[in-house]
């Protein structure tokens, strides 16, 4: 009896553990695809700014063309309309990388977010096995079925130190 409770106390403990290990793990690994996601969206943000750039780079030089095709001097209104458009191509190039880094702090957060539930997890799961450990013994401890006064009394029990052994049958009374 006393054997299977143990065995069950231990699985139980072991359980507990197990779950924990588990729950970090996948954590962890949530925790690590975030990040790869926000790696991801900050090469494509790159990706995204080299192009608006190539983009802008092209209108500026056709709006250069266009204007000395007209016969029309680089010097005063051209020269504005030029210096214009590309504050407002920096402007866009800056909004894209502003937008990718908010959404980065956002995944880096989310990663952070799993990990420590990972660690609570943990921790719950040891709490847990300790919980079932010490529920598992205290119900292997049986008070009632301890020996009493009136079983010393009868000279049927022998105490070695703090533990009671009774006379074996065969000892006979004497």
């Amino acid at each position: 009896m006393c054997t299977l409770a143990l065995l069950g106390t231990a699985i139980s403990v072991g359980g507990a553990l197990m779950q924990g290990v588990q729950e970090q793990q996948l954590a962890n690994y949530q925790a690590k695809a975030y990040e790869q996601q926000a790696r991801a969206d900050a090469q494509s943000a790159a990706f995204e700014q080299r192009q608006e750039r190539r983009k802008q780079d092209l209108l500026e030089a056709q709006a250069r063309a266009q204007a000395g095709a007209s016969g029309v001097g680089i010097a005063g209104s051209p020269t504005e309309v030029l210096a214009a458009n590309a504050r407002q191509g920096q402007v866009d190039l800056d909004a894209i990388q502003y937008g990718s880094k908010l959404r980065q702090n956002n995944l880096y957060t989310q990663a952070a977010i799993s990990r420590f539930q990972g660690k609570q997890a943990m921790t719950t799961s040891i709490f847990k096995a300790g919980g079932g450990l010490v529920d598992g013994l205290s119900k292997i401890y049986d008070p009632t079925k301890s020996p009493t006064s009136s079983s010393l009394a009868s000279g049927n029990t022998v105490i070695f130190g703090s533990s009671p052994f009774s006379r074996p049958s065969w000892a006979g009374n004497t």
